[in-house]
């Protein structure tokens, strides 16, 4: 396991981190435990949840788990609030989040969204009051785009707050818009750059046909909105190059694409959902796979 530093932050986190996303909604408390150890044991740190997801059974999950195996300082630990973002409400929300996380502080706390109907003062003040208070070591922003994340830095200037010191971004070999503007923002103003869904939610494993039948159970089904980010004909197409690709070289798409995301270098830590303890062990043998600059240059081209 590699570990980089975040951004500005002074967080030490690896650079392969694990999505909660599946705990309390598509595993159980269990199985979801039985993740968590074996990340820890292959030297995973980056734990990330969010009160959106199980609504709040994952942060349950989490926090039972860091108190029964007393690693809360072994762990950086993140969750976000999702909208709407007002003053008192990101606020509420953070203190919500600690109750079930079972912990005073969290390293890192993430606005989910942009919203706009938000008064963007009140959003960043709470964030730096959670800052001030010793709630969050750390705040950032995810899924926004690069005007936002520039507005949000520009007004922390301003006002003097905690700044924007990391942001969560979708990113594989489908979904590449942070490559043009967010990922050179990013490195310009030194912001950690965490990356979700490296295999376009089971997307580019090849699980799904072009007939558009969606396996029961699997990602796409679960959050159907996903749906028309990857099954389209661009998809395939980028998909059915990657498998050629997986073919020729004697491995799996799946670890190929996984390979694509880790590698990069530009990204912080790449977070993987994972329903079992084996898909955890798949990214730490994609990351030893390595991407020469030649095979990325090839597979970004598709």
């Amino acid at each position: 396991m590699k570990y980089r530093t975040l951004g500005k932050s002074g967080l030490c986190v690896s650079s392969i981190g694990l999505g909660c996303v599946t705990f309390g909604r598509e595993i159980d408390a269990a199985a979801s435990f039985a993740v968590l150890d074996r990340a820890l044991d292959l030297g995973v740190t980056l734990l990330d949840t969010a009160e959106a997801y199980g609504g709040g059974c994952s942060e349950e999950i989490v926090g039972a788990w860091l108190v029964q195996r007393g690693a809360r300082d072994k762990i950086v630990l993140t969750t976000k609030v999702r909208p709407p973002l007002g003053g008192s409400r990101v606020l509420e929300s953070a203190e919500a989040s600690l109750r079930r996380l079972r912990t005073d502080a969290v390293d890192l706390f993430l606005l989910h969204s942009w919203d706009a109907s938000a008064p963007l003062d009140e959003t960043l003040g709470a964030l730096d009051t959670l800052v001030r208070q010793g709630k969050a070591h750390a705040v950032g922003c995810s899924n926004v785009a690069a005007w936002q994340l520039c507005k949000a830095l520009r007004r922390q200037d301003v006002r003097g707050w905690a700044h924007m010191e990391a942001v969560q971004l979708n990113y594989n070999l489908i979904v590449r818009d942070i490559e043009s503007e967010l990922l050179p923002l990013c490195a310009d103003q030194q912001i950690g750059v965490i990356t979700y869904s490296p295999l376009g939610g089971g997307f580019l494993t090849g699980k799904y046909s072009r007939r558009g039948e969606v396996p029961t159970g699997a990602r796409l089904d679960v959050v159907p909105g996903m749906q028309p980010i990857y099954l389209h004909e661009a998809g395939f197409r980028i998909l059915a190059g990657l498998e050629g690709k997986a073919a020729e070289l004697g491995t799996t798409p799946t670890l190929l694409a996984l390979a694509w995301a880790l590698t990069h270098p530009d990204i912080t830590s790449v977070l993987i959902g994972a329903r079992a303890p084996e898909q955890v062990d798949q990214a730490l043998e994609a990351d030893a796979l390595g991407m020469t600059p030649e095979l990325r240059a090839e597979l970004s081209a598709l």
